[in-house]
Parts: C-alpha cells; sequence; structure tokens
C-alpha cells in the first residue's frame, strides 16, 4: 500500500532514519496492530525537474518492490527520499544500500 498523505510522511519522519548516498529511508512502526507494510516516495525539487524525479522515483518503487516484502518491517510506514546522488547511481548499488539501510533499521 502506497502513502498519500501528506500527515503520513510527517508521521514516519519522527521514526528510525538510515541516510545513504542515495537515499534516505524512515521507518516508524504504526501500532495498529495490522502487519501490513505502506511506502512512500518523495523526491524534492533540488534533485531535478519533473523527468529527473520521476525517474528516480520509478527506480526507488523498483527497489521497494524487489526488497521490502522479505526485508520490510512488519506494521510499519516506509518513506524512500531521494536524493541528487541517486540519479546516476548504480541500480545494483541502490539495490545493496536499500538492503543495508533496512538491516541498520531493523538492528536499532
Amino acid at each position: 500500500m502506497t502513502l498519500r498523505k501528506r500527515a503520513d510522511f510527517l508521521a514516519a519522519n519522527s521514526g528510525r532514519r538510515a541516510a545513504m548516498p542515495g537515499f534516505v529511508l524512515l521507518v516508524r512502526p504504526r501500532g495498529d496492530g495490522s502487519d501490513q507494510m505502506r511506502i512512500g516516495y518523495t523526491v524534492s525539487k533540488k534533485v531535478g525537474n519533473a523527468v529527473v524525479r520521476n525517474r528516480m522515483k520509478r527506480r526507488l518503487r523498483a527497489l521497494a518492490a524487489e526488497l521490502l516484502p522479505e526485508s520490510g518491517v512488519r506494521g510499519a510506514d516506509h518513506v524512500l527520499i531521494g536524493r541528487q546522488s541517486g540519479i546516476e547511481r548504480d541500480y545494483a548499488l541502490l539495490r545493496a544500500e536499500l538492503t543495508k539501510a533496512l538491516a541498520k533499521v531493523v538492528r536499532t
């Protein structure tokens, strides 16, 4: 399920954070009894124009679809914030960074 409301994004900002060169991962357990994971994506205008931002969001969506089902935190909201350096990074490198970020968030 995808996050759509601004309040959900702001609430996720108070959760655990794992900063990587290509993106920032925010994870906040909801505590509502559901084990469903929700995911949100955001890329600011600082990163580039609409074409660049949408390309970055597509890459983040592909990463999340690949890794979150087995490595994500159950019952939590996940937010991926794209960074400027994430556009040109190799996909395999971004994948490794997301794996590392999820492990870091679960560990703390």
